[in-house]
């Protein structure tokens, strides 16, 4: 087979990595646009990952059998739904049903109509309105924590758990600034906050069946203890402690199975991989958001744990036929702990020398996923964005995974290097969402 994983982050790195480690038959890899650590394993592609039609045509051209989108972007743009029209196979939601992600005001509104558990809410169309629902007390006093978010993509930083309404205020007014797109701040949704554990659900669905993978726990805020702004995640974990097996069954009960029964309903059964951010508060499971795609860093903590054909599930989610199949999990727990650059979540110090990354290749079941790096004119590693690297490791339980990424992490060293070194801690699950 030839895939093509559009992306170039470490999700596709782990998704090509995957693909690689438990092929049953010969395949062919490609990343558009990639990075340097994912061309030691795919073909690089210089296209970028929201030029659809330039990546339909390469898919056209090198007679690709199936596509694998990594980011929201495309998605919510329409690749799968210009692929399917080119007759191309490809993994993933059509636009309608990338709204579930792309519009956070959309989401809610489903939520509501197919009753769904999630956070009592309210949507504003103007930073005004926003204010003026938040000054009216409806979320509490003046002490009181409420989630403000941008309706739209905004990488990970249209999320902003305020601490009081003044802070709320401050949030609606910084992300009216310029802190996300003006598209992605059209409208605005206030949330209650609610406080409990988090767990990340994913599934793979072909709009008849599903699959659950295993449960994952991501780590947003950039500072230990869970302390500073959100980011994209800089760490995950799979465990069993992270979700028993009587609160999945209710999850799958009270949650997957009505989304999905939802999404055909509204006429777009939901076909690729599907993420539910989740909350288990006090009074049951809660929907913080829906993904439409694979999330990251819980991809590289999932992914390591497959034992399974990936390209043989993503095919049969194309073929409408994964209720035939029965995907092989290990029984370990992993780990994955992101490395960061300076300035990250802001606006990130690059071109720093990565040294080190020959011995962390080396550690016992650790894999080394990249996320943003270069080579330099004389081969040296290079940082390229925020979140650089994601160390993962898996063991026979959480600890020793943990163990394991922190000991390739003390090989690794770059001028402005930071990461947390508290992921997987039981302390730091009791968070507000």
């Amino acid at each position: 087979m030839r895939i093509l994983i559009v992306g170039s982050g470490g999700r596709e790195h782990a998704l090509v990595w995957a693909l690689r480690k438990n092929a049953t038959k010969p395949s062919e890899l490609f990343c558009a646009p990639g990075n340097a650590g994912i061309a030691q394993v795919a073909a690089r592609v210089r296209v970028k990952a929201n030029n659809i039609a330039a990546l339909a045509k390469f898919a056209e051209e090198s007679r690709i059998d199936l596509t694998v989108v990594g980011p929201e972007a495309p998605l919510a743009a329409g690749i799968v739904d210009e692929f399917e029209q080119r007759g191309l196979r490809i993994v993933g939601p059509g636009r309608e049903a990338a709204r579930l992600e792309s519009s956070k005001a959309f989401a809610k509104e489903f939520m509501r109509r197919h009753r769904i558990p999630t956070a009592r809410y309210r949507i504003a169309s103007s930073p005004d309105e926003a204010i003026e629902i938040l000054q009216s007390g409806e979320f509490g006093g003046k002490e009181a924590s409420v989630v403000v978010k941008a309706d739209g993509l905004a990488a990970g930083k249209g999320v902003v758990v305020a601490s009081s309404r003044s802070a709320a205020v401050q949030a609606v007014r910084e992300l009216a600034g310029g802190a996300v797109s003006a598209e992605a701040f059209s409208r605005i949704v206030i949330e209650e906050t609610l406080s409990g554990r988090e767990v990340s659900l994913l599934l793979f669905s072909d709009g008849k069946d599903f699959r659950l993978m295993p449960a994952a726990r991501d780590h947003k805020r950039v500072g230990e203890n869970d302390t500073g702004p959100n980011t994209g995640g800089m760490g995950s974990i799979t465990d069993g402690s992270v979700l028993d097996d009587a609160m999945r069954d209710n999850i799958v009960r009270d949650i997957v199975e009505p989304t999905l029964q939802g999404a055909r309903d509204e006429g777009f059964p939901f076909r690729g991989l599907l993420f539910i951010g989740l909350i288990l508060t006090a009074d049951g499971p809660r929907v913080l958001e829906y993904n439409v795609r694979f999330g990251d860093p819980e991809t590289q903590a999932i992914l390591v744990r497959l034992r399974s054909d990936l390209a043989e599930i993503f095919g049969a989610i194309t073929e409408r036929r994964l209720g035939e199949l029965e995907i092989d999990w290990s029984g370990d727990s992993s780990a994955c702990v992101v490395l960061a650059s300076r300035g990250y979540p802001g606006p990130p110090e690059t071109g720093a020398q990565i040294e080190g990354l020959d011995l962390a290749d080396r550690h016992e079941r650790v894999a080394v996923f990249h996320a943003a790096t270069e080579r330099g004119e004389h081969g040296e590693w290079l940082t390229a964005g925020g979140r650089v690297l994601g160390i993962t490791a898996t063991a026979r339980d959480l600890d020793l995974a943990l163990t394991r990424c922190y000991e390739a992490i003390a090989d690794i060293d770059w001028d402005g290097m930071h990461y947390r070194r508290d992921i997987g801690r039981p302390e730091s699950w009791a968070l507000v969402g």
